[in-house]
């Protein structure tokens, strides 16, 4: 039982739905520890090929909910010593960030469809994801320098590998929405679409596309390309060297060879649930 999200699981799609539309998806306490939670299950326990995740409302999300700060003890209140409290705010802001590292840490894609603003961490959220979509109405905005702090659940060390730095650097300034198309424009998301239901039914498209593939496959083209994004070219050759070593599959390839030639769709086992701790 979630409060912040509707999760579906159908034809090996898992559709995660932020459902807080009247408070415009904004990312309370509950959110951060509802998000990985979900993520982990569906990829740990194998449950899905795919994952979507959408919004309601007219906003895709306003960011962090205020309560985050000031529910409850607040991690900001003053007293104590000053830098117990400080390294107190960086595990707290670390864990944050781990929230948003399941999208990247999940052995399968998982693609954002954006509808009106993305703002604050909701810029963080969707740039931990594998794909984005947006409709025509969709910006994207950087607010945290708006209320006098600098963005920190993800934003710089994704975004600059996105998009080029002088973007990131005039929105993480300036605070300044980046509207759909210009994202389209810079290649922050794959395309725009007039409505949110013409960009739901593309990605469903998509996502049903990429469960006919062979799971491994996914799951390693994955993985390499986050390790090319952190790594020189010299290590990526390197490492998918040694990936190939120990994750080539022949039989999958026959079985993709054999469904070619007999006319039919290919069958491959999904990805093996994970083993849990002892």
């Amino acid at each position: 039982m979630t409060t912040c999200f509707d999760v579906k699981i159908e034809n090996k799609i898992a559709h995660i739905v932020l459902n807080r539309p009247e408070a415009f998806n904004s990312m309370p306490r509950a959110f951060w520890n509802e998000l990985p939670e979900i993520v982990r299950d569906i990829d740990e326990n194998a449950k899905a090929r795919v994952i979507v995740v959408s919004s309601t409302g007219k906003h895709f999300t306003a960011g962090m909910d205020l309560s985050v700060f000031t529910a409850g003890e607040s991690i900001t209140a003053s007293g104590g010593d000053p830098y117990s409290r400080a390294e107190s705010f960086r595990q707290f802001v670390l864990t944050l960030q781990g929230s948003f590292n399941c999208f990247d840490n999940a052995r399968i894609p998982v693609i954002a469809a954006i509808q009106g603003g993305c703002i604050g961490a909701g810029v963080d959220m969707t740039s931990a994801c594998d794909i984005r979509y947006a409709t025509e109405d969709a910006f994207f905005q950087i607010a945290e320098i708006n209320i006098g702090m600098t963005a920190d659940v993800g934003t710089f060390p994704r975004l600059c590998k996105l998009i080029p730095e002088g973007w990131v650097r005039e929105l993480a300034y300036g605070g300044r929405r980046l509207p759909a198309a210009k994202a389209k424009e810079i290649g922050l998301i794959n395309d725009v679409f007039p409505t949110q239901e013409a960009m739901l039914a593309h990605i469903m498209e998509l996502a049903a596309e990429i469960t006919s593939k062979a799971p491994v496959a996914v799951a390693g083209s994955k993985r390499m390309i986050n390790h090319a994004r952190d790594h020189s070219i010299a290590d990526g050759l390197d490492y998918i060297a040694t990936w190939q070593a120990g994750m080539f599959s022949p039989p999958h390839m026959a079985e993709a060879f054999a469904a070619k030639a007999q006319k039919r769709a290919p069958e491959f086992p999904d990805l093996a649930p994970l083993r849990k701790k002892m």
